[in-house]
């Protein structure tokens, strides 16, 4: 679980790594967290959407630059239909009421997925919230939507294949910036923690090119229930471990 040591005794031990600059969570278990209080399945995501605004404001008073939520799986168009139009509705109510918000607090919305899916109008929410909050220069929110890393990987894989084809790109310079820089979250670093909620233990297909060097932290927390003192306990882990990148440490 959590490290329970405080800074100045993690100190001593050990020099603690920076504040993580990009923060991705799995926000999962809202529909467990409504089913063992007897309630529907909306109250769950209801909630959850509480804890997605409390968490961002605390990613803002934290400092973290970047914070990627899983907000819809290319997957979870495979759940009933009435859930899914509930997911959608809130995602509506999201993009609308939260937009003076996140200005207010100087964050930036970016959305990564597959919008040829979405309704034409949750589309141009996306773009509207992206293009009023592209200014600022707090928090960059990036909501994966329709998302599905293994998709966004052959996506990449068809744009290089045809600018090699096109005799743009030569073959034998394709590395892993190349690659990378045709991936949608372009721009953005790579997570430095990957946090799932609900003791679930997998990536479920999330940012799978960007994880490769990410630390994993899995809670048992249902989201619904994920507060600012978690994440801060979150990055207390993520800080108080060693990270080699495949090197070998001391």
């Amino acid at each position: 679980m959590f490290s329970t040591k405080s800074k100045s005794t993690a100190d001593t031990e050990t020099a603690l790594l920076p504040m993580p600059a990009h923060v991705a969570i799995i926000m999962d278990g809202n529909g467990r967290w409504a089913n063992a209080r007897g309630l529907p399945r909306i109250m769950g995501h209801k909630k959850g959407a509480e804890a997605v605004r409390a968490t961002v404001t605390a990613c803002g008073e934290l400092g973290i630059d970047y914070l990627t939520l899983y907000a819809f799986s290319s997957e979870n168009w495979k759940r009933p239909m009435e859930e899914v139009d509930d997911l959608m509705g809130l995602l509506r109510h999201y993009l609308r009421n939260e937009l003076n918000r996140l200005n207010k607090n100087n964050v930036r919305l970016r959305c990564i997925g597959q919008r040829e899916r979405l309704a034409p109008d949750i589309v141009n929410l996306i773009e509207d919230a992206e293009g009023k909050t592209a200014a600022n220069t707090g928090l960059t929110l990036i909501l994966a939507l329709n998302y599905g890393g293994q998709a966004e990987i052959v996506d990449a894989a068809r744009q290089i294949a045809r600018s090699v084809r096109e005799g743009l790109l030569d073959p034998d310079l394709i590395d892993e910036t190349i690659f990378a820089s045709h991936l949608q979250t372009k721009g953005f670093p790579d997570p430095d923690i990957i946090i799932r909620t609900s003791g679930e233990q997998r990536l479920s297909n999330f940012l799978l090119w960007q994880a490769a060097y990410a630390e994993f932290l899995f809670i048992d927390d249902y989201w619904p229930d994920f507060t600012k003192d978690r994440l801060l306990d979150a990055v207390n882990e993520y800080r108080s471990r060693d990270r080699r990148y495949g090197a070998r440490s001391g």
